[in-house]
């Protein structure tokens, strides 16, 4: 099934790569939908409007989303790959290397495909990490794990 974004935006985001998990919404952001935030937007806007871990810096750095998933349990790590029992983000970035604006981020599922939330269009599973870089959200910058939350049964 297609999206509802723009083809030029996601020029490696092929059919066969991946699928449409949800309808579109503005509930929430690609922040807040790596963080397991289906209830809010997650910004260090400075207006205060969108919701932003405390004990993370209120700026558009990569530091500071750092920080910001530090709040949860993440640390930085050397790659993507599949790691058992390790639940991986990947924040993206454009900009001067060394000093790029945080654009995205996508959430390793324990299949080893990647979830994102594409702005305000659907969220999707795709193949690899690199599949939604591009000129909206360039590239991968750093990766970061924490031990993959254990399903509570209700």
């Amino acid at each position: 099934m297609p999206g509802s974004w723009m083809h030029h935006e996601f020029p490696f985001l092929d059919a066969d790569r991946h699928a449409v998990t949800s309808n579109a919404t503005n509930q929430y952001n690609c922040t807040a939908w790596a963080a397991g935030d289906v209830l809010n937007n997650w910004w260090p806007d400075e207006m205060d409007i969108g919701f932003w871990p405390a004990r993370a810096p209120r700026e558009e750095t990569i530091n500071a989303f750092i920080q910001a998933y530090e709040t949860l349990g993440y640390k930085l790590c050397a790659d993507g790959l599949l790691q058992e029992g390790q639940e991986k983000i990947a924040i993206f970035g454009s900009g001067v290397e060394g000093s790029e604006t945080p654009t995205h981020v996508a959430r390793q599922l324990a299949s080893g495909e990647w979830t994102s939330k594409l702005g305000p269009h659907e969220d999707i599973s795709h193949k690899g990490v690199d599949d939604v870089r591009g000129p909206l959200y360039g590239k991968v910058i750093c990766f970061l794990s924490r031990p993959r939350p254990v399903a509570q049964n209700p």
